[in-house]
């Protein structure tokens, strides 16, 4: 590569910080421009000690610095728009997760894509993640079926309810973070889904009249596999038990155990949404007399990677493929499976019925 990709990084919170931060360090990126309505772009050029051009439009930007790349970290409702526009442009696309914020959204934003040969790079940050390929990996060690349980809740206030407040204009909670665990659900049995059935409460009435701030989705798959993942963002969500991380077969266990990710406190830090810390291995073999024959064992992920190294990690990926031209059509399609679930799990929220896959 002769020249740097030039870059435009549209969306500038939490997560678009992060992107453009790991593209301020990379030399085989330039950023070309910040894109943002507020005044988190002024902060990014400020924390970064640079000055990258500033603007309010992402169409007026993309006119403007004819990008080789955008990496799109709005909210969802703006990521089929964005998404389409820059592929028309002849851009590569990192685009944080949902894809879209319908099914039919994230298949134009597919089919797109291959009519134009760029890539597009969807941020499941976990995929990237040492210590949660490492969880995976334990857990297809344990037989089928699994039982999966995974939850993250988030008491959100301030800037952070904000935040929540915003994405739920657009989408659930089991929609917006659920799309990582059934992402990691599939990975761990690679079976077919079969049914969802879905529950949800709306807790105030300071969200859309027709969402939910809290939700818990079941999945069953074809292998007899069955997992259950749970969300919930505002004030008023309980600290206890927010982060469980937990899978079980036929031959033991296998547990993320994140006591300080995990403590009271820390439901709203970004950072510990990825962490891992210890896992735990749980063998089911018994004796004669139904007595365990093998002590759990310890892996210690203390040295994992932070959320900005998580980040930098994405975007190095981003690079490869766009590099080393990596077909991401498994990529792509697992995006697409896994919000077909997600909303899936919406649909019986609301209608209260188990939805057939």
């Amino acid at each position: 590569m002769n020249k740097p990709i030039r870059i435009l990084v549209v969306g500038c919170g939490n997560m678009g910080a992060s992107h453009a931060t790991a593209y301020h360090h990379m030399s085989e990126f330039d950023i070309c421009g910040l894109v943002a309505r507020g005044d988190s772009k002024a902060r990014i050029n400020e924390a970064l000690n640079s000055s990258y051009a500033l603007y309010d439009d992402f169409h007026e930007a993309l006119n403007k610095t004819k990008p080789d790349a955008v990496c799109i970290s709005t909210y969802p409702d703006t990521h089929e728009e964005f998404a389409l526009k820059a592929l028309d442009a002849g851009c590569h696309i990192f685009i944080e997760k949902p894809l879209a914020d319908t099914i039919l959204g994230c298949e134009k934003i597919i089919e797109k894509a291959k009519e134009t040969g760029k890539k597009v790079v969807v941020g499941y940050i976990l995929r990237h993640h040492p210590s949660w390929i490492r969880f995976i990996s334990e857990a297809q060690k344990m037989g089928k079926p699994l039982v999966m349980r995974m939850n993250l809740n988030q008491q959100s206030q301030g800037y952070m309810w904000d935040v929540h407040r915003n994405l739920m204009k657009s989408l659930s909670p089991i929609v917006d973070c659920g799309v990582h665990y059934i992402d990691v659900m599939c990975q761990m049995t690679r079976s077919k889904p079969l049914s969802v059935t879905a529950i949800g409460a709306r807790l105030t009435d300071d969200i859309a009249k027709d969402n939910y701030n809290y939700g818990q989705l079941q999945i069953r798959f074809e292998d007899g596999s069955v997992g259950w993942y749970e969300a919930g963002w505002g004030p008023m969500v309980s600290e206890t038990a927010f982060f469980v991380k937990d899978v079980f077969g036929p031959k033991g266990s296998v547990s993320i155990v994140a006591k300080d990710a995990g403590a009271a406190g820390k439901s709203d830090n970004v950072d510990s949404h990825t962490k891992t810390e210890s896992i735990r291995l749980h063998h089911a073999d018994i004796d004669p007399e139904n007595h365990f024959t093998r002590k759990d064992e310890w892996i210690d992920m203390t040295e994992e990677p932070d959320h900005q190294e998580l980040c930098n990690r994405e975007q190095r990926y981003f690079l490869q493929a766009i590099v080393d031209n990596v077909d991401l059509r498994d990529h792509l399609d697992d995006a697409l499976n896994s919000l077909k679930i997600a909303f899936a799990c919406d649909e019986s929220v609301k209608t209260g019925e188990a939805v057939k896959l």
